[in-house]
Parts: structure tokens; sequence; C-alpha cells
């Protein structure tokens, strides 16, 4: 279930991220999707979906960071 748009994000990453964060989480979550399509290509027992959302989420670390509870650019 890749996502075509942001507005299509979980309302979780649509309410805390900002909008370049978004793209990030987005287009990072497309492609482990694509990626991690054969259930041998995961760790352990996770889901095709759950693996993608970690992968996301690992991205948008890389660029952005919490302080308090905004996330903002690193």
């Amino acid at each position: 279930m890749p996502y075509n748009k942001n507005s299509e994000l979980p309302a979780s990453v649509r309410n805390n991220l900002p909008g370049h964060a978004q793209e990030i989480y987005r287009k990072a979550f497309n492609s482990a999707w694509e990626e991690y399509r054969d259930p041998e290509d995961r760790r352990g027992d996770a889901s095709r979906e759950e693996t993608a959302h970690k992968v996301a989420w690992a991205a948008v670390k890389q660029e952005y960071h919490k302080e308090g509870d905004k996330w903002v650019k690193t």
C-alpha cells in the first residue's frame, strides 16, 4: 500500500512531521515497500507494512530530530 501523496500518510505522521519530513517518510516507505516484498528479506516475523514504516521513520531521523514535541531539521 504505497502512498501517492502526503495526505494519504497515517495521521500520526501527518500530524507530527513537517511537510519535508513527510516527503522523506513517504518516499522511504514506498521504497522499502518494494525492497522488502519477500518475507525472507525482513527480520523476524515483521510484516511488509511494519518493516516499511520502520525504514521510513529511520530515514526521517537522519534529517530531523525531536525537540520537545516538535520535529525539527538537524
